[in-house]
């Protein structure tokens, strides 16, 4: 079985973000960088199934710039085999991101992909869904356990009432959720080993998709900071603060 793992290069869940003076997006300059958690989770179960001896075979791709190797090898250190990266300065909105995966399937023909259920940096929550819906493959989304069944895949998965567990035929796309692992510590070894593994650099017009026009930002703002909490002594007191202070009646 060959699995293919989608990873993005996101600012560094650590890291203060800041917004740009212009308000045209987040400021990346001098911000640390590193791989999208949930995609970090998507690599480490990517590698225990093959440690199980349920995979041959692990392809990490990422879209971006040059920068973006850096997640790469991130991945390829945790045990992945090789990584493609498709290369772009544009900023990837999440169809033509799902447009670009889905090409890279066609060209890999992976039996299952794994990516993260959101990345940090806009959490909109929509390329894996997409991905499935343009490949025509079954999904499990927000996923908290994966177990093999012969030639099926039960996929536990979190939602508003508890877990409900769904069963999948291959091929399938499915996004990870913070409780299906932890992933490891990347020892030395397994860094600079991972400078030797094959790390291919496409481009969008030799996979044939052309970026289509998306969602366009008109601006970015930092929200209010909310007020703190007052204790009032009784209920005409309060009454008064709503009025004079909030405003709200």
């Amino acid at each position: 079985m060959k699995i293919l793992i989608a990873i993005k290069r996101v600012p560094d869940s650590k890291t203060s973000i800041r917004v740009k003076a212009d308000g045209s997006g987040i400021e990346t300059a001098n911000v640390k960088m590193s791989m999208n958690p949930f995609d970090e989770i998507a690599v480490e179960e990517a590698v225990r199934l093959k440690e199980k001896g349920l995979a041959q075979e692990l392809v990490v791709v990422s879209i971006g710039s040059p920068a973006s190797q850096e997640v790469l090898r991130t991945a390829l250190a945790m045990g992945a085999d090789r990584a493609l990266l498709l290369a772009t300065e544009a900023e990837i909105q999440p169809f033509n991101a799902a447009r670009l995966l889905a090409a890279v399937v066609q060209r890999e023909a992976p039996h299952l992909v794994l990516l993260g259920k959101q990345a940090i940096d806009t959490d909109n929550n929509q390329v894996g869904q997409m991905l499935a819906g343009l490949l025509n493959w079954p999904q499990g989304t927000f996923a908290s356990e994966l177990r093999f069944e012969g030639e099926a895949l039960q996929v536990t998965r979190e939602i508003d009432g508890g877990l409900e567990t769904l069963q999948v035929k291959l091929p399938a796309v499915i996004t990870t959720d913070l409780r299906l692992n932890e992933p490891r510590y990347i020892s030395l070894p397994n860094i600079v080993q991972a400078k030797r593994k094959p790390l291919e650099v496409l481009s969008l017009e030799s996979l044939g998709v052309s970026l289509l026009p998306g969602l366009e930002v008109v601006k970015l703002v930092v929200p209010e900071k909310k007020r703190k909490a007052v204790r009032v002594e009784n209920a005409a007191e309060l009454v008064r603060c709503l009025k004079e202070e909030a405003k709200v009646i």
